[in-house]
């Protein structure tokens, strides 16, 4: 059996699951996860975004089992590297969280991170940017896609 990918979701995907341009690829995502073809990795920084949510967006988690999820934190190294991608100005201020899940997610080795940000995430300026300054810290990137992009369909 093969091991499973360990994926970062940020919160665009939880709320995709609600939105019918992205509900099919988003749905799939988590019936894959729940499959255990992917392990679903998330960081506290989702649990903060996903707190205000609807509790049908919320309700998600609920139903992926444990085993299936990877819980990770932020920390002062994450917030370190948040602030390199801030400096380098891969994203402005007001993206701040995007660049927390990035970082997060490169700490954690996550081997892909998934978003439907297609202005601050999944976004060829944005993923050369983070990659650039993952290298120049010495860390490994992991590849940014969108849902769709990695689902088996």
């Amino acid at each position: 059996m093969k091991t499973p990918l360990r994926v970062y979701a940020d919160t665009s995907v939880f709320g995709g699951c609600f939105e019918q341009k992205f509900s099919e690829a988003s749905l799939r995502f988590f019936e894959q996860v729940r499959e255990g073809t992917f392990v679903l990795v998330i960081s506290d920084i989702t649990f903060r975004e996903l707190d205000p949510a609807p509790i049908f967006v919320r309700s998600l988690l609920d139903t992926i089992p444990e085993a299936n999820i990877e819980r990770v934190v932020s920390t002062a190294s994450a917030r370190m590297l948040q602030s390199a991608y801030l400096t380098a100005a891969v994203v402005g201020p007001a993206s701040a969280n995007d660049a927390a899940h990035i970082a997060v997610a490169t700490l954690a080795l996550a081997d892909l991170i998934v978003s439907w940000n297609f202005k601050h995430i999944v976004h060829y300026e944005k993923i050369a940017g983070y990659e650039g300054i993952n290298t120049a810290h010495g860390y490994p990137s992991p590849r940014i896609y969108s849902p769709n992009e990695v689902i088996d369909l």
